[in-house]
């Protein structure tokens, strides 16, 4: 395992939204708890971890992708010239047949595509 990964894994908690008896629908997606009476808001242990500051991902690895290299987004295989030591993402309105020469360049030069 990378160096990358072992730093991601350090602190790695799920910040749930707090839910309230009639509203179980609700999804869990994280909202900031705003009631004037609400264990949430006042951080009482039991009822799980609030977003703060401090449990951000470290300078050092911060917008990297999980194999431990910078993302790159390519539409067209000329983009591809001069890159060294990242991981290709192709664009989400690249066709087929432009997305298999960017792969086939890819491979040439020794990238690693994400999503071919």
């Amino acid at each position: 395992m990378n160096v990358v990964r072992l730093i991601k894994k350090k602190r790695r908690f799920k910040f749930l939204r707090q839910r309230t008896p009639g509203k179980r629908r609700l999804k869990m997606s994280w909202r900031k708890p705003r009631g004037i009476d609400s264990p949430k808001r006042i951080e009482r242990k039991e009822k799980g971890r609030v977003v703060k500051i401090g449990y951000r991902t470290p300078k050092l690895i911060r917008g990297l992708h999980p194999s431990g290299f910078p993302e790159v987004i390519v539409h067209n295989p000329s983009e591809l010239e001069g890159l060294k030591d990242v991981v290709i993402r192709i664009g989400r309105t690249v066709g087929r047949k432009k997305r298999m020469e960017i792969v086939k360049r890819a491979e040439e030069l020794g990238l690693r595509v994400i999503n071919p």
